[in-house]
This record gives structure tokens, sequence and C-alpha cells, in this order.
């Protein structure tokens, strides 16, 4: 392997430990013991399916680099349920916990390296230690938890709210992301997201 492989290798297992130092105070020696050993970085070209829908999830899986969506299929229509960058986990949830077919899929938007575990390397993980089930825990439900403020900002705000507040948190994406995939996203008509878009270049003008 060559030198800059094992730079780029370490570069992103630490960006995971970074990550789950947010969680809990895992250590280099803990990190390096109980995780490492398990750990793959996986990389992924543009468009490319990472988890089809009717495979059972088996990885769980950390955005070092690139974008990836998370959709079902609704008739001919592509319905998206999530969009992650860097800095962020991916996976099919539901599928991965209950061991049943996924009803998503995963697919890359752009180039991605994806650190990933397999599930029964994890599982062996959380079983290893208190610390370490504590913190399955927390991942677990930090996810639930953004899954259901997402739910709530679906039902409660109007998609011009929902616009702007994903705009504003987000707006290197609208860059990144086809606007066909942030309208399903954001559960927006694309012509109301192309109608709202122009009132944000207007608006940019106006105040620039």
């Amino acid at each position: 392997m060559y030198l800059f492989e094992v730079f780029a290798l370490m570069e992103n297992i630490k960006a995971f430990h970074n990550y789950l130092l947010r969680f809990s105070d895992i250590t280099d020696e803990e990190f390096q013991k109980n995780l490492v050993p398990v750990i793959k970085v996986r990389k992924f070209g543009k468009k490319e399916i990472i988890t089809q829908a009717g495979d059972i999830e088996n990885h769980f899986n950390f955005i070092t680099k690139g974008l990836v969506r998370k959709y079902y299929k609704k008739g001919h229509q592509e319905i998206n349920t999530q969009i992650s960058y860097e800095g962020h986990l991916i996976l099919c949830q539901e599928s991965f916990h209950s061991r049943l077919p996924s009803e998503y899929s995963l697919e890359t938007i752009e180039p991605c390296h994806l650190v990933s575990i397999k599930y029964e390397d994890l599982e062996a993980v959380y079983a290893s230690s208190h610390k370490m089930e504590h913190l399955a825990r927390l991942l677990i439900t930090y996810a639930m938890v953004i899954k259901d403020r997402w739910q709530i900002q679906l039902v409660k705000m109007s998609p011009r709210e929902r616009f702007l507040n994903f705009v504003v948190k987000n707006p290197e994406l609208m860059q990144r992301v086809p606007q066909k995939y942030l309208a399903s996203y954001l559960n927006i008509k694309p012509e109301t997201f192309s109608r709202f878009k122009h009132l944000l270049r207007e608006h940019s003008k106006q105040h620039g």
C-alpha cells in the first residue's frame, strides 16, 4: 500500500473517531482496540448503489467524503428520505437492526468514501464492554431524534418554510445536490422548488 493511501486511511478513521467523541469519551486506546480492527474504508463512484432495496443492510456507514441519498420507490417515482454528506451516518437502519430486507436503497450522488463496519462485527464490539454498549444506545437514540425532528418539519412547516430552513442550514448542498433530489427530499413539487430558488436569487440581489 502506498504511503498516501495509508495516510488517507488514517484520516478517514480519525474523522470517525472524532465523530464518536461527540457521544462518548472513547480513548485512542479503546478506539484502536475495539473499532479499528473491524473498520473498512469503502470507496464508491458517482451514482453507485451502496445498498439495494430488497437486500439486508449489512453495514453501518460514516461518510468521510461525498454525498449519499436514501430513497424508496413509489411506482416510477423515487422518494428521497435522507441526503447526507461528510461527517454524517448513513444506513438503512430498519433493515440493519431488524435483519430484514430493506425497503430503501442507498446511492451515491458524488464519489464517496465510507468508514463501514459490518453488523456482526459491530454487535461483537457492543457486547465487548458496557461503554461500547452505551455508545450504541446513544448513536441509535440520536438517529431516532434526528428522524423525528425531520418528520415534524414535514408536518408543521409550509413548503416555503422547509425550503428556507434547509437553504440557511445547508447552503452548499444547493450547489452539490441535483434539484430533483432536493425537491423530493423536502416534499416540494419541482416547479414550486424552482419558484423558491428564483425568489431566493431576487432576495440575494436586493440584500447583497
